[in-house]
């Protein structure tokens, strides 16, 4: 199936980074670990969640904080989990773009937060309920139905992941990010448990890890509203390189940038 159907977005491919610097996996995961309660507090802004980050570094060091609900502080301790799994998969070379390792980084993801957890929408408890996606102003999204078994979900999800391997690294790491968040495959969840995977895939080949900066949470939330609409997930690959450490190694020069090296007027 052509990667595009089988996804269900679509994309510029000749606007994706080709060329990004590669590391050891030591090195990669030697700074993974070192960034972690940055990715954790980045995590957390993005899901809405009110600690601040020396709060995070403080629980992160064992200390409660006092005042904060306690859902903001399992969000906080799931991600931080999690985090700590997908580094000893990626070590161990354990990690896979696999449903196995997916459903699992969601049983820590979404611990105690999602209506079931661990598992694709239909293959618990809960057949029926469909959740959908807020899109502000612009309404709402909503994926494929959770259905008893979830049969749907799983051939998408076994077909989005064989198409992929057509593409290299980068790009397979950051379309599958967009493919969990678009398909939603769990209750809730799905863009932390995507940008795992994500994560997974590019530390897997000595890339590092992508992390959503706190200052770029609305810029993040606007871009993913547009790109809910319109399937079209340009804007949010550009997106995500940008956010990349290694950005400006990989991403071409803005036009003006390239209209004065050339000696053009501007």
């Amino acid at each position: 199936m052509p990667l595009f159907d089988a996804l269900g977005f679509r994309w510029d491919r000749s606007a994706v980074p080709t060329s990004v610097p590669a590391h050891s996996l030591e090195r990669v995961c030697f700074r993974f670990h070192k960034m972690l309660p940055e990715f954790v507090w980045d995590a957390s802004v993005l899901e809405g969640n009110p600690f601040t980050f020396p709060e995070v570094k403080t629980l992160l060091d064992g200390v409660t904080i006092g005042g904060r609900k306690i859902s903001d502080q399992e969000q906080i301790l799931n991600l931080a989990e999690s985090s700590k799994r997908l580094l000893s998969m990626v070590k161990s070379g354990q990690f896979s773009l696999t449903k196995t390792v997916f459903i699992e980084l969601n049983g820590i993801v979404a611990r105690k937060e999602a209506l079931e957890w661990g598992l694709f929408r239909g293959e618990g408890q809960e057949t029926n309920y469909t959740p959908d996606v807020g899109l502000g102003e612009r309404g709402r999204y909503t994926p494929l139905p959770t259905l008893p078994g979830a049969p749907e979900l799983n051939r998408v999800f076994s077909e989005g992941v064989s198409a992929l391997q057509e593409c290299e690294p980068f790009e397979r790491a950051t379309a599958f990010f967009l493919f969990g968040a678009l398909q939603q495959f769990f209750f809730d969840g799905n863009k932390r448990t995507s940008r795992f995977m994500m994560n997974g895939v590019l530390m897997s080949h000595g890339i590092d890890a992508i992390s959503v900066p706190a200052a770029k949470a609305q810029e993040f939330n606007e871009k993913m509203v547009r790109f809910y609409l319109s399937k079209d997930a340009t804007e949010m690959m550009d997106f995500l390189a940008g956010c990349h450490p290694d950005a400006e190694a990989i991403l071409p020069p803005p036009e003006e940038d390239r209209d004065h090296d050339s000696g053009m007027e501007p």
